[in-house]
């Protein structure tokens, strides 16, 4: 099955597609964020599943993007770009207040009552 997980900067993506990946799954983190085709996501290697990972301006401002330009305007124009992803999700996790260890156990229990 493969596995594509999509969402905002910051909201943990790559750290949970690699952590999936040292498990056996194929899985890959899109930067569908940063692209204005709203089903790239669904274009390059569809995946069998999608996991949106969602994050607050806050939380993403705890994990280090404050610099210049990371304002609401900025996470919005994200949330909007993923809107077509967020629409056809198979599992949608907000990370906020979550560890890398707990987002991977949400994301496991979601895989496993799959199987």
């Amino acid at each position: 099955m493969r596995i594509k997980v999509v969402g905002p900067c910051a909201s943990g993506k790559s750290v949970l597609a690699a952590r999936l990946r040292a498990l056996g799954y194929d899985a890959t983190s899109a930067a569908q964020d940063h692209a204005y085709v709203p089903d790239m996501w669904q274009r390059l290697n569809p995946p069998d599943l999608l996991i949106y990972l969602d994050v607050t301006l806050r939380s993403a401002h705890e994990r280090g993007r404050k610099g210049l330009g990371w304002t609401q305007e900025y996470l919005d124009e994200q949330h909007h770009r993923l809107r077509h992803a967020r629409a056809h999700c198979d599992l949608y996790l907000p990370t906020d207040g979550l560890t890398e260890e707990q987002v991977l156990e949400e994301t496991l229990v979601f895989l496993r009552q799959l199987e």
